[in-house]
């Protein structure tokens, strides 16, 4: 059975810039990990208009950063994650999780939908966020 991701995007803050959050079959995966105060992804990096962003998959395993707490992931460490494609799957492994966290089991999604879920976020203009440089 495949996992199931969900997309949305916070505008930005006070503190950080626009952010995902990431949900998988319904639970969200960066908050329990990095806490109340942390941050997820950031849009710009994840979802990088015109290019790749971090949440890509390709045949290439990479890691990318999910989050970080309040305190910075230089001092309880960073939430990241192994993202690559398999043929038809996009695997999501080799968990590494702030100080004293307990990191997940792989998921595993289906390659096609992965890809449709995340081109509906980068293109959703529900957001409001503008682009970098613009007010």
């Amino acid at each position: 059975m495949f996992n199931r991701l969900e997309v949305a995007v916070m505008p930005p803050g006070p503190r950080w810039a626009a952010q995902l959050q990431l949900w998988v079959d319904g639970e969200d995966v960066v908050t329990p990990l990095v806490g109340v105060g942390g941050r997820g992804p950031f849009l710009q990096e994840a979802l990088a208009a015109g290019r790749d962003g971090a949440l890509h998959a390709t045949g290439r395993s990479r890691r990318v950063v999910l989050g970080e707490p309040d305190c910075t992931g230089g001092c309880c460490g960073f939430l990241s994650v192994c993202v690559q494609r398999l043929g038809s799957l996009v695997e999501w492994s080799g968990w590494e999780v702030p100080y004293r966290e307990v990191a997940p089991s792989p998921f595993h999604f289906e390659a096609d939908r992965y890809d449709a879920e995340l081109a509906r976020a980068a293109a959703d203009p529900a957001w409001g966020v503008r682009p970098e440089g613009r007010r």
